[in-house]
């Protein structure tokens, strides 16, 4: 029954077990969602490269999930069938990965009050109505790998997360087949030493600023269950965090449908190709663009992306640059 919780077996690890050790124990919960919903799209911003080691997307359309709850560390695998969704999680956080699981695949998320004001949109909206923004309610596993993006490509911020949490991070409870890994609680970051930063390729702004957030995580936590002025406001309290950053993260962790990215190397430029022709839109026409969908502004760049009408690539890959204050 939809919300009840059962144990079950494992499936089997390909690695052989010791005889002395039992096969990890699983929670289930099938939950149908009030309409359609695309797990590839609703969960694929939390990937942080194909390589992410708390991150993995199967052929069959199933995700497989690593994170540190605030019951500890639990695993998380979801799959959808015949309109349902059927989840199984183990580890000290299980439960709570388990009553989450509706508010992570946007349950609290109103799709229905996002209003196409242009055409593109409008044929977006209505090709993927599974699109729903989702909800971690998890801060700090979004705002780190939000920090070691700024300044740098994409590749290497994936690189260094995924080099720092399969160093510093533990496996993932759950199935070993799995291969995943939880990322290091705040201390074990905070301990992190400096030639370790420099060995990801993590420059000292970027260390010194998930050093300093570390420091106060549960007041970083707190903006999880804030209105998203309040959050934005907690998250850049924070030296090195800005708007790109802090929007960034609470996209992920807040489900926030507002939360538009300023300050981003491409996405101007997509938007006003898009919306108006121009590709060397600036952030301040974005916003101009962006302002009939107020209240919806993230949402309506999510659209724009997956329309695919983005504009072509004709000037040099991005080089690094400095948007920590961003």
């Amino acid at each position: 029954m939809a919300g009840r919780f059962a144990p079950r077996s494992a499936p089997r690890a390909a690695v052989p077990r010791q005889a002395t050790t039992p096969a990890p124990a699983a929670l289930t919960r099938v939950w149908t969602p009030p309409g359609p919903l695309d797990l590839r799209l609703v969960l694929g911003p939390l990937r942080r490269g194909p390589a992410d080691p708390t991150f993995r997307m199967s052929a069959d359309g199933s995700v497989r999930r690593a994170t540190r709850t605030p019951a500890g560390p639990g695993t998380l695998h979801v799959v959808a069938r015949e309109g349902r969704i059927e989840a199984a999680a183990w580890g000290p956080g299980a439960a709570w990965l388990l009553d989450q699981l509706p508010t992570l695949l946007g349950a609290a998320d109103e799709p229905h009050a996002f209003t196409p004001r242009h055409r593109l949109l409008a044929v977006t909206h209505h090709r993927r109505p599974g699109l729903r923004l989702l909800r971690t309610g998890l801060v700090m596993e979004s705002l780190i790998p939000s920090v070691l993006e700024q300044k740098v490509t994409t590749d290497e911020a994936y690189r260094a997360w995924r080099l720092l949490v399969r160093k510093y991070g533990e496996p993932a409870p759950g199935p070993q087949e799995y291969g995943l890994y939880v990322m290091p609680d705040a201390r074990t970051w905070s301990l992190i030493p400096s030639w370790e930063w420099h060995g990801a390729g993590v420059d000292s702004k970027r260390s010194a600023t998930i050093l300093r957030a570390v420091r106060v995580a549960r007041r970083m936590e707190e903006a999880a269950a804030m209105e998203l002025t309040e959050a934005m406001a907690r998250l850049q309290v924070i030296p090195g965090i800005g708007p790109w950053t802090a929007a960034e993260t609470l996209q992920r962790s807040n489900g926030a449908p507002d939360a538009v990215t300023v300050g981003d190397y491409h996405l101007p430029g997509i938007v006003g190709h898009a919306l108006a022709g121009n590709r060397n839109a600036d952030d301040e026409e974005m916003l101009a663009l962006l302002a009939p969908y107020a209240g919806q502004r993230h949402r309506a760049t999510r659209l724009i992306m997956l329309s695919g009408n983005t504009p072509p690539r004709h000037a040099p890959r991005m080089q690094p640059r400095n948007i920590a204050s961003l």
